[in-house]
């Protein structure tokens, strides 16, 4: 399928590792240009060779999204250098699930604000675009209560919350904006990973809640991801996407 994007200009935070880099990487696969950030020098120039003799400009910057300033800058960076944006992800996380009092500052300003302060910034371009959609990255831990439940997850009910007002309020302005909440996902250097080495017997059980017998992918949630970001999903706007091989039990209404 042609997802129509080629040529056009995708913008993804945290794409090094993981969901991001996956998203980078089906961006990239459709024709379109990728500008990405992330925190890790060494990282961002992994990934920006790794695209060095792609036929789309794929360009990374290291970043922290807790830098309004910065990002703000990124943002305008980029529109300039591309002439223009389309598409902006917000996948960037803190990842901070345990309850204490810094977890629930890292989730506010990272998660959070990370998503409002790019949106913000990035809105003037996209109302420009012919094609200007937003997609948050959420999770399953936004939409019920599990392990995660506290900072991480309350966070991520937050930025369902918020891309649906956005979605209200831009649908006349022609922009879409929508969430997609991944169930577990396994990759390398990930949190799975991690506790599949560190805690084998929880590691077990969460596999074992899901019904297909196994964790996602990176790429699985990447593919819903652009797919959703691109003009052939041009209805989508409000949705709050669940990739999670059916983990989640509650029927959304």
């Amino acid at each position: 399928m042609d997802l129509r994007i080629a040529n056009k200009t995708a913008l993804v935070t945290g794409g090094t590792k993981g969901i991001g880099r996956a998203i980078v990487d089906a961006f990239v696969a459709e024709g379109a240009n990728v500008a990405f950030c992330a925190r890790s020098a060494d990282e961002v120039a992994a990934t920006e060779a790794a695209f060095a003799s792609a036929p789309v400009t794929v360009v990374g910057t290291v970043l922290d999204v807790r830098d309004t300033a910065c990002l703000t800058a990124w943002v305008n960076d980029t529109a300039e250098r591309f002439g223009g944006l389309d598409m902006i992800v917000s996948n960037v996380s803190a990842l901070a699930i345990p309850d204490t009092a810094q977890n629930w500052v890292d989730s506010l300003e990272i998660d959070l604000m990370g998503t409002v302060n790019l949106v913000q910034a990035s809105l003037p371009f996209l109302e420009k675009s012919s094609a200007g959609s937003i997609v948050a990255l959420s999770s399953v831990s936004g939409r019920e209560v599990d392990f995660a439940s506290g900072p991480y997850g309350t966070v991520k009910t937050a930025i369902i919350g918020y891309i649906a007002g956005l979605a209200l309020q831009l649908a006349g302005r022609g922009i879409r904006a929508n969430t997609v909440s991944p169930g577990n996902t396994y990759h390398a250097g990930g949190v799975w990973e991690s506790l599949e080495a560190s805690d084998r017997e929880f590691f077990d059980s969460a596999v074992a809640l899901n019904p297909t017998g196994r964790l996602g992918t990176p790429q699985e949630i990447a593919a819903s991801v652009v797919f959703l970001s691109s003009p052939v999903s041009s209805r989508t706007t409000g949705a709050n996407l669940l990739i999670d091989g059916a983990l989640t039990r509650g029927i959304q209404l």
